[in-house]
């Protein structure tokens, strides 16, 4: 049985990292993909990463495939006007999605309802359908404005899971700090993780 797709947007907000390696395990783990990157994502990986992908969805698409080694068909790319892709529909659309990193501007849009572009259609959808929506935004300070918006949403039945790391892993490096955000991810999604053990899993091995 092929698994259930995952929806993953990229938006602007720092940390386009997060996003990265939370696709690279969603492939690896055999979850297909349906993928949106805003045009300010595009641009934060280019400046935080040096990564350059293409403005055309399929050759993100074919790019990314190629960088992670996936099957090309498990990962599909979707502009920001693909209104008659699966994910704009109740119909189509996979009951879960996850916005890593998600920016206080794309956070407010989805409270207000307002689709303008094709990410805040498709978690529009995931919020209607009653599915799975997890939000990682990555702010800081937090205006009031932002943590009404965050209130509004888990109100709705949004998950907000802020890239907060934890320590308590004794990471030596960035990836190490990734990785204890996408691992809460990946748990929240109910896709089996080796990058962080739980709480006091450790020591309870050490005892």
């Amino acid at each position: 049985m092929t698994p259930a797709p995952i929806t993953l947007a990229i938006t602007g907000a720092s940390g386009g990292l997060y996003g990265l390696r939370l696709l690279e395990c969603l492939l690896g783990a055999g979850r297909p993909v349906y993928l949106l990157i805003s045009e300010a994502g595009r641009l934060v990986l280019h400046m935080e990463h040096d990564l350059a992908l293409p403005a055309r969805p399929a050759d993100m698409a074919r790019a990314l495939a190629e960088r992670f080694g996936t099957a090309p068909d498990q990962l599909a790319v979707f502009g920001p006007k693909a209104w008659t892709a699966p994910v704009a529909s109740g119909s189509g659309a996979p009951r879960q999605m996850v916005v890593c990193p998600c920016t206080t501007g794309t956070l407010g849009r989805i409270a207000a309802g307002t689709s303008e572009a094709l990410i805040e259609r498709a978690a529009d959808v995931v919020l209607k359908e009653r599915g799975q929506l997890i939000l990682v935004p990555r702010e800081t300070p937090l205006s009031e404005i932002h943590l009404e918006n965050m209130l509004r949403l888990t109100r709705m039945g949004a998950v907000m899971l802020p890239a907060n790391p934890g320590f308590y892993h004794r990471p030596t490096d960035i990836a190490g700090v990734v990785d204890f955000v996408i691992a809460r991810i990946l748990d929240r999604l109910g896709i089996d993780q080796g990058l962080v053990s739980p709480w006091g899993q450790n020591a309870a091995a050490a005892d």
